[in-house]
């Protein structure tokens, strides 16, 4: 059986990892390079880092914080922000990441998915998507959840995986932040359309939330950062709760 994977979050702005609600009210909260260490001793499956104003800012990916995380990590890498070449995921790539992360990026040329996908592999692309309800409507949004495309979410997830986008990370715009659990409406739907893996992200507040995420077909990996970041739930514990409860993760 495949385990389960839990991945912190970092996303950093100005050199620190910062945590908001809803995407807002940002607040710097610790130094990148600690907590990557941190994670990386704890038993995190994977890491991702996101430099949330790149895309905004119209500027490249802060290499050398990059370059100090991913020299504390020895378990899978995900980067992404300001990811808009393939000049770009080859510079993030050589800076030590495992696998990109394309958002506004692919929004603004599409290509860059299959593109990306030819050259490094499907496996190194990862579609991450900021998914709120507008009318009815789970809508995509781009520039860190800033700008409403008037893309449906779900066709956009669709076109990414067709396109050779083999991980989705489904970030959910409502449930950011609340700690109430995962969007579970949003990642049912994604999932009953899409075939690759689902990195669920968003609302995560207790443990019992990852375990009935986890009771969801086609949900591979729980992505959060308040409740590690905050040191309300350790990663050893959520995977000795995961365990009992029958989830398989790795110890």
């Amino acid at each position: 059986m495949i385990t389960k994977r839990i991945i912190p979050c970092l996303d950093v702005r100005d050199g620190q990892v910062v945590k908001g609600v809803n995407f807002e009210g940002v607040r710097a909260v610790a130094d990148p390079v600690e907590m990557a260490r941190f994670y990386n001793e704890t038993g995190a499956d994977e890491l991702v880092f996101y430099d949330i104003t790149a895309s905004f800012e119209g500027r490249k990916l802060f290499t050398g914080v990059l370059r100090e995380v991913a020299s504390q990590v020895f378990i899978p890498l995900t980067v992404g922000g300001g990811i808009n070449t393939l000049d770009d995921f080859d510079r993030v790539l050589k800076c030590g990441a495992d696998k990109v992360s394309v958002n506004s990026g692919a929004i603004r040329d599409p290509s860059l998915i299959e593109r990306a996908a030819k050259r490094y592999g499907d496996q190194c692309v990862v579609l991450s998507m900021d998914v709120k309800r507008v009318g009815g409507q789970f809508r995509l949004f781009a520039k860190g959840g800033r700008e409403d495309t008037g893309i449906d979410a779900l066709d956009w997830a669709v076109r990414g995986v067709e396109s050779g986008a083999g991980e989705l990370v489904v970030n959910s715009i409502d449930t950011d932040g609340v700690r109430k659990g995962f969007d579970l409406e949003l990642l049912d739907a994604v999932a009953a359309r899409c075939k690759v893996p689902i990195i669920a992200s968003g609302g995560a507040g207790c443990r019992e939330d990852f375990a009935e995420l986890f009771r969801h077909e086609g949900m591979d990996a729980g992505l959060a950062a308040s409740i590690f970041h905050f040191k309300q739930l350790s990663i050893p514990d959520l995977k000795a709760y995961l365990r009992a409860q029958g989830v398989e993760v790795r110890l």
